[in-house]
Order: C-alpha cells, then sequence, then structure tokens
C-alpha cells in the first residue's frame, strides 16, 4: 500500500540514542533513566507516570540541549537521509512525531529537510540564565495516548497514514487509523513485534521502504 502521509518516532529509530537518557547520562543518572524509559516504552508504566520525573530528576539546562541535538546527529540511523529524501521526492507528507524534547529534535529534523511545522514532539522551557524552569505539561505527547491525538491533527482529511517507531506509544497510531510499522534495527521490544501492522529489524532504516510504496 502506498501512504499519503509517513510519520517517523525520533528516538531509537531515526537516531540510536534514547535522548533523555543520554542527558541522563551525562548527569550521572543514566541506569535510572533508562530504567523508567524502558518501563514506558515496554507498556509497564504510563508515559505521563514517568515523562516529568526523568527532566526533574536532570535538570537540562540550554547548553545541553544544544549537546543533545549535536547527538542526534551523530548517532543518526543508517539509511535515514535516504528513505527522507526519497519519500520528500515522492511528494509524501513526512513527520517526525516523538515524546522526546523539540528542541534537540529540530536540527535533525531540518537536515533531513523537514519544516519545523511537521516536527511534534515535546517543548522545555528555561529560565534568563538558560537552566531547566519546567516541559509543556500541556502536550499530548508527554501522555499516553498523545501520539494518536497528534495523528489525528496531522490527518483530519481522512488521507492514508503510516507511522514507524520502536515503542509501545507508537502503537498508538493505530487508534487513530495508521498503519504502524514497528522497526527493530536499534531497540526490539516484544510488544511492538507482537502488535505492529508491519515489523521490521534490520539495521537500516532503509528496510521500511518497500512498505510504504
Amino acid at each position: 500500500m502506498s501512504y499519503d502521509i509517513i510519520c517517523f518516532d525520533c528516538d531509537s529509530t531515526l537516531s540510536k540514542i534514547e535522548g533523555i537518557d543520554e542527558l541522563g547520562r551525562k548527569s550521572g543518572l543514566y541506569d535510572e533513566l533508562v530504567a523508567l524509559t524502558n518501563a514506558a516504552m515496554n507498556g509497564e508504566l504510563a508515559l505521563e507516570q514517568v515523562y516529568g520525573k526523568r527532566l526533574s530528576l536532570i535538570n537540562p539546562n540550554r547548553a545541553q540541549m544544544q549537546w543533545l541535538s549535536d547527538l542526534y546527529i551523530a548517532e543518526i540511523v543508517d539509511g535515514v537521509e535516504q528513505v527522507f529524501s526519497t519519500l520528500l521526492a515522492q511528494g509524501k507528507h513526512v513527520h517526525i512525531i516523538s515524546g522526546g524534547i523539540r528542541q534537540a529534535i529540530l536540527p535533525l529534523a531540518e537536515k533531513l529537510g523537514i519544516a519545523a511545522d511537521h516536527v511534534h514532539a515535546v517543548d522545555v522551557f528555561f529560565n534568563q540564565d538558560g537552566s531547566y524552569k519546567e516541559f509543556d505539561q500541556q502536550s499530548p505527547l508527554a501522555r499516553n495516548g498523545g501520539k494518536a491525538i497528534v495523528c489525528k491533527q496531522i490527518n483530519s482529511e481522512g488521507m492514508s497514514m503510516a507511522l514507524i517507531g520502536d515503542g509501545k506509544t507508537d502503537l498508538e497510531a493505530k487508534n487513530a487509523g495508521a498503519t504502524v510499522i514497528g522497526f527493530g534495527g536499534v531497540m526490539k521490544r516484544a510488544l511492538v513485534v507482537q502488535q505492529a501492522d508491519v515489523f521490521v529489524s534490520d539495521s537500516s532504516l532503509m528496510a521500511v521502504l518497500p512498505h510504504l510504496a
């Protein structure tokens, strides 16, 4: 099947990292952060139970956001640039939908030719001195069910839609009528293997292309 709108998760899909976990590594809290992230992505805890807790543990500042944005690009998954250039050349509507931090993801999106208004993630806010203030608690992407909400907002005209991702929250796109393609090239989660409409485990994102056209 060919899709009009194609959405991608970011962490462990476009980049090999989990951004908030890497901020935790930089703060000496990696093991604690990974446990919380995996509990949410494996469906053991609701995302809203861990989202604010992770950020309050790290208190990421503005400089760390720049460091993280550089790391997203440095750790880009094999084949991502080719996949995006192919889909954009075909005139597809391509979006990034992530529970990650929007400011850190925007430079990667720009590198891939994706406009800022096609990047749906969670904004964080800083104090004047650059220290962490809070995250956007109104963002649907900081809680369970958020990706379905964003998919419905993007696809108000009921076009054919697919979402590619690695975690439980990506499966939520099914509730918005999207086909979910599980990507296990970085992180292979049993729940996604079982419940995605299609699952690919190749280390290159190019493996999803045959399922999109």
